[in-house]
Parts: C-alpha cells; structure tokens; sequence
C-alpha cells in the first residue's frame, strides 16, 4: 500500500463559524478612535475605512487565542518552529476568511488609494501586487453585531425570553393575564364567562340550579384585564468627549455595543417603540441608527445641556405613553452653547453656569414629561452629587457603573421600565 504525504495546507478549515468570528473582533470593528464624530459614510477622507492589515492582524490573534481552532489544527499550521512557512499558511488563512467575511456582506473591502499614489511615486512600502486595502463595516455587519451583544447581554441577566413594556395599569383587552373585574361602564366587553356564571350561582343561590336557567344581571358582569403594554420612545445620548477614551480605557467602544443591542431589542421584540440617537460633544447632533457603530469620539469637551435640549425635542414630537432619555457619560459638563450660538467651554468642568443651565434644561425635560436615567462610567465625589441631583430633579435613576457592566444595567432597566401589579 502506498501513502502519499503532502504538506498541510489548512483546507478542512474553511467551515470555521464566520459569524462567531466576526463576533470575536466586535472590538476592531467598533472601534473607536479620533475622527468626525458623526462618522459620516460620505467623508471623503474615508473616516470609516481603516487599513485591511489591522483586520488581518486581529484575525490572527482571534485564530491563534479564540478558541476557533483546535490544538492540533494550529500545531499543523504552524508546524516546525523552524519552518517559514508556517506563518505563512496561518496568514493565507486569515487573508481567505476576510475574502469570506466580504462574500458574505459583513464588510466592504476598498483600495487604499493614498498608499498606491505613495508607491507609485516611489514612497511605497512594497505590499504586494495587488496594493493595499482598506475595509469597512457594511449595515449587515453593524445588525450582526447589534443582535449577538444583545444576544450576550441577556444571558448575562438570566433572560432566556423577551417580552413587552409592563406597566401598573391593566386595561380590559383581548389577552387575559390579569385577575377578572367587575365591569364598569366604558371598560371592553371583555366577558369572563366563568366568574360571570359564577356570580349569578352565587346571588341566586339554590334557585340557579332548581329553576330554569341562570338570571345574568348587570352586577354579575366580570370581564378579563388584559396587560396595558405602552409604547416608549427613547432617545440614546452618548457622550463621545475624549474622555470616554482616555485614563487607560476605552469606554466607548463598549458605549456602541449596548447601544447596538438596545437598537436590535426595539427593532424585533418592540416594534411599536422608537429609538434616536443623540451625540453630544462640544454641541449636540443626532444621528441616524445606521450610522451608530460608525461614531468616533474626538477632541471635544462635554456640553450635556445641550444634548439634553436635542432629545427633549425630538421626544415632544412623539405621541408615546413613556418617553425616556438614557444618557451614557463618564464626565462632567463642561461646554455651554451660549444664545448668540458660541460655545463657552470650560475644561475643568462643573463651572457654576454650566451646572445651573444643564439643571434648567433637566427641569424642562420633566415638565415635558420625559424620564431621564443616567448611566455614568465614572464616580468621582463630584460627578456623584452631580448625577444624583440630576435624577433628583427628573424623578429618574443614576446608575453607576463600569464598560463591562454597562449594557446589563441599561437593558435590564429598559425591560423591567414597569412592573406589572394585578388591581
């Protein structure tokens, strides 16, 4: 019998989950750097394209340290120590898995046309005959990510299902989770026939079984509560000052994850709610959904008034039960927009002015009826007296928190938003 040996070329890897992949570099692909803080798709600077060997790069680690291999499977691609094409065969791997990720639409692949002008007038670093490339997120791959940290987040609180917005009110409607009522004028004919039935028995006594039939009067009437589920219209403010990107931290990149999930909870499981997206930095800008993952912090002070004054106006607009304003910082305001459209700034942060006309605006919002509940990444001395007269005046929740424990906290008060309690 004859054997044939021929060097391992890695061929039987090709059905590696590509969508655990794409999950394992969730941080390269959100990350967040210096640029326009909208991170326009249209910025012909190409703002949202980041070079394809940062990609490649990542993808060997998520290969060689993400548990998508084997033992074995590396050994053999790898082989000897001594063997140079050992890294080689790791990289052609990593290179057809980005092919594979743009086949299947998770990102766009551009060429990097300022490399290719440099080597074409002799600055050039040699990469290659095809040139370098350039990669970008496309929508597909933001949803992706969107519904697996959604997908994470939940089961880091224990919730194998998703429901509807609760609230203490049950109204008489067509699903019946709530203890039968007597029926009063203007409630649905939601008849429980059962309790009904039984209330005539009661009041008529043996009569209801001797006599000819059961007398059903007005006073026996119970109807079913069915479960008030309201609609809710929310605006996200994410803070992307430079801080969220300072001390040794990203704070941002993990900011976009749960924001991406709450987009994703709304989109399949609360159709009836709304969601807006509001950036406050040195001013204010919202954004569209499709743009979220694409933001970039930058430079910019922290002008939470004006945020504030944004997503008040967005949410007057909109004929919810409960609107609701989640605020994702970690600093202090520190930037007013002044009437004549200047901006004060003041980087120290909590300047007297700019504290009281952020409380004036806090006050608007409550006497427009919106709820806001703040999510702080950080908690110094200062930002905790801050954040607690903030929720003081607006009757709202200041949650204090760190970037790994940020989306449990905020889906976990989306979800449970109101209890239900049986009248």
């Amino acid at each position: 019998m004859k054997y044939t040996y021929t060097r391992y070329t890695g061929e039987d890897l090709e059905d590696i989950d590509i969508e655990e992949l794409v999950s394992k570099l969730s941080r390269l692909l959100l990350a967040s750097g210096f640029g326009s803080p909208a991170g326009d798709a249209d910025d012909p600077t190409g703002a949202d394209q980041r070079p394809e060997q940062d990609l490649h790069d990542a993808m060997l680690d998520a290969l060689l340290n993400g548990g998508l291999l084997s033992n074995d499977a590396i050994s053999q691609l790898l082989g000897d120590a001594a063997d140079s094409e050992g890294a080689s065969q790791l990289e052609q791997l990593a290179q057809r898995l980005i092919e594979q990720m743009a086949q299947q639409g998770y990102i766009t692949r551009h060429p990097d046309l300022d490399a290719e002008r440099r080597q074409r007038e002799g600055q050039g670093d040699g990469e290659g005959p095809d040139g370098p490339m350039r990669f970008e997120v496309t929508d597909k791959g933001l949803d992706f990510l969107g519904y697996r940290a959604l997908r994470d987040l939940l089961g880091s609180v224990g919730r194998s299902s998703l429901g509807r917005h609760d609230t203490r009110d049950l109204a008489t409607g067509v699903e019946a989770s709530g203890a039968p009522k007597p029926y009063t004028f203007g409630d649905t004919l939601n008849l429980d026939a059962s309790a009904t039935i039984l209330n005539s028995v009661r009041r008529m006594g043996p009569e209801a079984i001797a006599g000819p039939g059961i007398d059903v009067q007005y006073q026996d009437l119970m109807v079913a509560q069915g479960e008030y589920q309201s609609a809710c219209a929310t605006v996200l403010m994410l803070d992307c000052s430079h801080s969220m990107i300072l001390y040794g931290e990203d704070r941002f990149t993990p900011a976009k994850q749960v924001a991406l999930a709450l987009a994703n909870l709304i989109k399949h499981q609360y159709p009836g709610d709304t969601l807006r997206v509001v950036l406050f930095h040195d001013s204010a800008e919202e954004i569209p959904l499709r743009q979220l993952a694409r933001v970039r912090v930058g430079p910019h002070y922290t002008n939470t008034r004006e945020g504030l004054r944004m997503a008040r106006r967005i949410l007057e607009r909109q004929q919810r039960d409960m609107r609701q304003i989640v605020m994702i910082t970690d600093g202090k305001p520190s930037a007013l927009t002044q009437p004549n459209g200047d901006i004060y700034r003041n980087p120290f942060g909590l300047d007297p002015w700019v504290i009281a006309e952020t409380f004036a605006e806090v006050a608007n919002c409550r006497k427009a009826g919106i709820l806001i509940n703040t999510f702080m990444l950080a908690q110094d001395a200062e930002l905790v007296s801050f954040v607690k007269r903030v929720s003081q005046i607006c009757r709202g929740k200041a949650y204090f928190t760190t970037p790994h424990t940020l989306g449990k906290y905020v889906l976990t008060d989306y979800l449970n938003k109101k209890t239900r309690t049986v009248h």
